[in-house]
């Protein structure tokens, strides 16, 4: 007899991870959030056009009521959540980068290249972040998502870089890293090809909390009032509804919404990388289970 053998795909893992409830409430938490940024603004028009009275609560014509000057806070919010989520992503790519560059190349060669790049570091790391912050977007004039990020980018790549250079040190001392050596790769390929793949998990537990951190951190800077002017993010949104006094005259469609998303888009963000955590820790692994 001939015994059949059927492949059938693995159904405990999402994304190459072990799958759990927390990794796929997760990616649907963050999903929703990217739908909307990419479709929402698309749907509910200008932000800025006025649309109904002054402080209108939410009625079937205006899902989330307006504002005090009678713009849409659906619109708003569907605007500022694109912002929200572009300052996020480009100050994690921007962040997730420069600390790989820092921390895996630093880490290789080690000598005095890791020693200057670990005193860069350490001055990075000690300098005061959101005074930094309120300066250097109060000196700035073009205060897009893009600068934003660039500028939280800055300070946040510190951190992540000592974590990924001391897994780097750990690595490059491995059997299959000296053999790599001695065949005579260079050392770009043996750090690209040999010692990168081993940091995937790391890489991305540090993207998904600098991803966080972009978010937390611009919302409190707009909602100090150091956005631009402008509602282009959820921080720009509580600013506004502060100044409108939203909270004293019971607004509360105005200044709820975008606070609910911050916290929603945190909580997606952290079980993604209690997630990752769980990958990388057996024994969390284990607990879990």
């Amino acid at each position: 007899m001939t015994a059949v053998v059927t492949l059938a795909a693995p159904r405990d893992r999402v994304l190459g991870l072990p799958r759990s409830g927390k990794l796929v409430a997760g990616l649907v938490i963050v999903g929703f959030f990217a739908l909307l940024a990419i479709v929402g603004p698309i749907l509910v028009g200008d932000p800025e056009a006025l649309v109904a009275g002054r402080l209108e609560p939410p009625s079937a014509e205006q899902w989330l009521g307006s504002t005090d000057t009678g713009q849409s806070v659906l619109a708003q919010l569907m605007h500022a959540t694109r912002g929200s989520m572009l300052i996020g992503v480009i100050a994690g790519v921007l962040g997730t980068v420069g600390s790989l560059f820092i921390g895996v190349v630093g880490g290789y060669f080690g000598g005095w290249v890791d020693e200057a790049f670990s005193l860069l570091s350490n001055v990075a790391l000690v300098i005061p972040t959101l005074p930094l912050l309120i300066l250097v977007a109060d000196y700035v004039e073009d205060s897009g998502p893009f600068t934003y990020a660039l500028i939280i980018s800055m300070i946040s790549w510190a951190g992540p870089a000592r974590v990924i250079r001391s897994q780097v040190m750990s690595l490059r001392n491995r059997d299959y890293v000296d053999a790599a050596r001695v065949s005579g790769e260079p050392g770009w390929r043996i750090m690209v090809f040999q010692i990168l793949p081993n940091l995937v998990p790391v890489i991305a537990s540090g993207f998904v909390w600098a991803i966080i951190g972009a978010i937390l951190t611009e919302s409190g800077l707009s909602a100090l009032g150091l956005g631009g002017g402008a509602v282009t993010s959820w921080g720009g949104m509580l600013y506004y509804a502060q100044n409108g006094s939203a909270l004293s005259m019971g607004a509360w469609w105005w200044f709820v919404p975008p606070g609910v998303f911050i916290a929603a888009l945190g909580t997606g963000l952290s079980l993604i990388n209690f997630s990752i955590d769980e990958l990388m820790n057996p024994r969390l692994r284990k607990a879990a289970a």
